[in-house]
């Protein structure tokens, strides 16, 4: 209450520039405007999306000084006018990816890119007044929003459409589900619908992948087949239900060729999670003529186009994306929530390191070096 309706001043890991190692700085943080709530964090991770962001792969999305990271969990501290749906003191993830419940995708089965407060990386002020609520403590400066979160701070102030209640029980864990885990959960329950008995390749075994493989593995998939280069993966890959495992390094033969072998025709299911154009094809070509289902799930920095003729979606194979595994944050999170309670899924799996949170340089070399899953940073 003390807080409430003044500027806290607060630590941010602050990007100054492409590449740049971050800088903890003491950052000033504005009171939540009308549909704004400002959150404690205690919980934040590191996800590719912010390792991409952090190197300035896309340029048209580089914008700085700038708060990045948005897979999180934590605590309100106060709400502006006009939210009724949370109040100080609740436990909740930020969602990069907002709902707000009114707009045509919101109130359609299916859909969940909400039309104003959907992902956008080239966004990076609030969506009420076009200004930021982070300044410089020493000149007032602005510093930019990421992701509709920006949780690499303290304190962060998000749109209410992208903040959802959580049960405060294992909260560390849960912040998992702010992002990786629910996208590639979501991929597999929500958009692919995998059905028992079926066959599923995941290229690319990082957070996302196993994600997919835990769910693939929950909804009676009887053979999962895992597709990384990095070989130390595949214990982790094991323990996600991946029986098989292709090293494109070690084959002299194509992916697809050796998924067409072990499957005797293709998988049902095939999910791109690596952002390689190269994986894309083989993903494709991997799933059964006929049946096949491709899942784009990897985020791709390169302007390529989709290396799909158009005649061979004529063979009964079909190909789509998923953004937050087509989850709608607000109405079907909680969903998922309650199930990893139920143990339905396994969150330690995903948690390879923990760190505190002035360490976070540390926590994305390790991120960029293939050495971590995910690493929990506690504010």
């Amino acid at each position: 209450m003390e807080t409430q309706g003044k500027v806290i001043t607060c630590r941010a890991a602050v990007a100054w520039g492409a590449g740049e190692a971050l800088v903890m700085e003491d950052v000033k943080v504005d009171p939540p405007q009308r549909l704004e709530v400002r959150l404690r964090i205690l919980f934040t991770s590191i996800c590719h999306t912010d390792l991409s962001a952090w190197k300035g792969e896309n340029e048209a999305q580089q914008a700085y000084p700038r708060i990045l990271g948005h897979e999180a969990a934590g605590i309100v501290e106060s709400v502006g006018e006009g939210v009724e749906d949370m109040k100080a003191g609740d436990h909740v993830l930020p969602i990069f990816t907002g709902e707000c419940g009114d707009c045509r995708v919101c109130k359609r089965d299916g859909a969940n890119l909400c039309e104003r407060f959907r992902v956008d990386p080239m966004k990076k002020v609030m969506v009420g007044d076009g200004k930021t609520r982070f300044f410089t403590s020493k000149d007032n400066k602005p510093i930019y929003h990421f992701l509709n979160t920006s949780t690499f701070s303290e304190y962060t102030v998000v749109d209410s459409a992208c903040v959802v209640k959580v049960d405060p029980r294992f909260l560390e864990k849960m912040s998992l589900l702010s992002c990786g885990v629910s996208t590639g959960v979501g991929a597999a329950w929500n958009v692919a619908d995998i059905q028992p008995g079926s066959t599923v390749a995941i290229f690319g075994l990082g957070a996302v992948g196993l994600a997919v493989a835990e769910g693939a593995r929950a909804k009676g998939a009887s053979k999962i087949i895992g597709i990384d280069v990095n070989p130390n993966k595949f214990p982790l890959g094991r323990e996600a239900g991946i029986s098989e495992f292709i090293n494109p390094k070690e084959s002299d033969k194509t992916v697809h060729e050796r998924v067409m072998e072990i499957t005797e025709g293709g998988v049902e299911y095939s999910f791109e999670c690596a952002g390689r154009i190269e994986a894309l094809r083989e993903a494709f070509l991997s799933t059964n003529s006929g049946v096949g289902v491709t899942v784009l799930l990897g985020v791709h920095a390169s302007p390529q186009l989709l290396p799909i003729h158009p005649m061979e979606l004529f063979q009964g194979r079909s190909i789509t994306a998923s953004v937050f595994g087509g989850l709608k944050p607000k109405t079907q999170l909680p969903l998922l929530f309650t199930q990893c309670l139920q143990g339905q899924l396994n969150l330690d799996l995903f948690i390879s390191h923990q760190l505190p949170f002035s360490d976070i340089n540390e926590a994305m070399q390790l991120l960029h070096q293939g050495k971590a899953l995910r690493c929990l940073l506690r504010l």
